[in-house]
C-alpha cells in the first residue's frame, strides 16, 4: 500500500491498524538539538483521544506515546524519530457482523476491490485512529515552529454555525467545553444537539476553522507546491473531510475585484485579508485562515440497505463505539496537519537559502 508518507523534508510515515497491536510512525527531517516538551505532546494526544466526553466515541485509549529512536536526553538527534501508540481497548468482535458486508459510505467496498482483502475490524488502515500518529508529529512540528501559533476550533455543527470571524472570538474558550467551540452559548447548543443526534442513532457533520499566526513571508512555492494547495491536500487527507476553503473562499466569488483586492499598507502588510495570508501560493505575512468541512460519520446505529461481497442484498447496522460527530476530536488533527505543512515549507526555505 502506497501513500503512507506525508511531507518532503519534515516527513511523517505512519503504520498500523485500528485493531492491531499498535499504531505508530517515523518522522524524518526533524533538525537535531530540538528540546522536546513531552508533556505538551501528550496534551495534544489527550485532545484527540477517544472517550474524553459524552459526545465522542467511548472507546477507552490512553494514547500514550512511546518514543523508540531519534531522541537522546530529551533532545532530537537529527535521526529518524520512531514512535508507537499501543492499542489497548480493541473490541474486534463488535465488527464480526460486517465481515462480508460493505457499509454504506465506508472504505469497505473500495478497499476490497483495490487490494482483494480488507481488515474489517474498525476499518483497519482506513480508520481515523491512524490520525493519532499525525497528532504526535504535529506536536513536534509545533515545537519546531515555536513562534508560529496554530489554532483551530469548531465553527459549525450541522446547521448551527458560529457567525463570528476568528478575530472576534476568544481562543482561550476553546478547551473549556467538549465541543471546542470558542463561544460558550453556541457550544452549549451544539453539545445538546450532538447528544440528541446520538440518541437517534444518527450522526452529524460540521466545520473546523483554523488560524495560523506569525507566519513569516515567503513560505510556499509559486507553481505546483503552492502553500494553500499543500494545506488543502493535508486537510483533505483527514478522514471524513469533504471540503477546504481558505481566505474569502467561496464567498469571494460574490465580490468584485475592487472589493476583494487586499490593498497594501506602507509597512508591507495589507489593509484587508481576503487572500487568507497567501498570495501567488506564497505566504505574505498576514494570518492564514481556512475552514475544513467534515461529513457525518458513516457508521450510524440504524439499519441500512447494502450488499455483501457476493453482490447480494444485505442489511448493515452499526454496533460498537462511534462518534456521533467527529468535529470536536478533529480540532487537534487539523492543527497537526497544518503544523506539518508549515514545518515542511519552513525547513525548505532554510535549505534554499544556504
Amino acid at each position: 500500500m502506497a501513500g503512507n508518507s506525508f511531507g518532503k523534508i519534515f516527513k511523517l510515515t505512519t503504520f498500523g491498524e485500528s485493531h492491531g497491536e499498535a499504531i505508530g510512525g517515523i518522522i524524518d527531517g526533524c533538525p537535531a538539538g530540538l528540546s522536546l516538551n513531552f508533556e505538551a505532546i501528550q496534551t495534544e494526544m489527550q485532545r484527540r483521544k477517544p472517550g474524553q466526553s459524552e459526545i465522542v466515541t467511548q472507546r477507552k485509549e490512553e494514547d500514550e506515546v512511546k518514543f523508540l529512536s531519534g531522541i537522546f536526553e530529551g533532545k532530537t538527534t537529527g535521526t529518524s524519530i520512531g514512535f508507537i501508540i499501543e492499542n489497548t481497548n480493541q473490541k474486534s468482535q463488535d465488527y464480526s457482523h460486517i465481515k462480508d458486508i460493505y457499509r454504506p459510505s465506508h472504505a469497505d467496498y473500495t478497499y476490497d476491490k483495490k487490494y482483494g482483502i480488507r481488515d474489517y475490524r474498525g476499518g483497519g488502515r482506513s480508520s481515523a485512529r491512524e490520525t493519532a500518529c499525525r497528532v504526535v508529529a504535529g506536536a513536534i512540528a509545533k515545537q519546531l515552529l515555536n513562534s508560529i501559533k496554530i489554532t483551530a476550533y469548531v465553527s459549525s455543527v450541522g446547521e448551527m454555525e458560529l457567525k463570528k470571524n476568528y478575530s472576534e472570538v476568544d481562543f482561550s474558550e476553546i478547551e473549556k467545553n467538549p465541543v471546542r467551540c470558542p463561544d460558550a452559548k453556541m457550544a452549549s447548543k451544539m453539545e445538546d444537539f450532538i447528544k440528541s443526534i446520538r440518541k437517534e442513532g444518527d450522526t452529524v457533520g460540521g466545520t473546523v476553522t483554523c488560524v495560523i499566526q506569525n507566519v513569516p513571508v515567503s513560505l510556499g512555492e509559486p507553481v505546483f507546491d503552492k502553500l494553500h494547495a499543500e494545506l488543502g491536500k493535508a486537510m483533505l487527507s483527514i478522514n471524513a473531510v469533504k471540503g477546504f476553503e481558505y481566505g474569502s473562499g467561496f464567498a469571494g466569488t460574490t465580490m468584485k475585484g475592487s472589493e476583494h483586492n487586499d490593498a497594501f499598507n506602507e509597512n508591507g502588510g495589507t489593509k484587508t485579508n481576503h487572500s487568507g495570508g497567501i498570495q501567488g501560493g506564497i505566504s505574505n505575512g498576514e494570518d492564514i485562515y481556512f475552514k475544513v468541512a467534515f461529513k457525518p460519520v458513516a457508521t450510524i446505529m440504524q439499519k441500512q440497505e447494502t450488499i455483501d461481497s457476493d453482490g447480494n442484498k444485505a442489511i448493515a447496522e452499526g454496533k460498537g463505539r462511534h462518534d456521533p460527530c467527529v468535529v470536536p476530536r478533529a480540532v487537534p488533527i487539523v492543527e497537526a496537519m497544518a503544523a506539518l505543512v508549515i514545518a515542511d515549507f519552513w525547513l525548505l526555505n532554510k535549505t534554499s537559502k544556504l
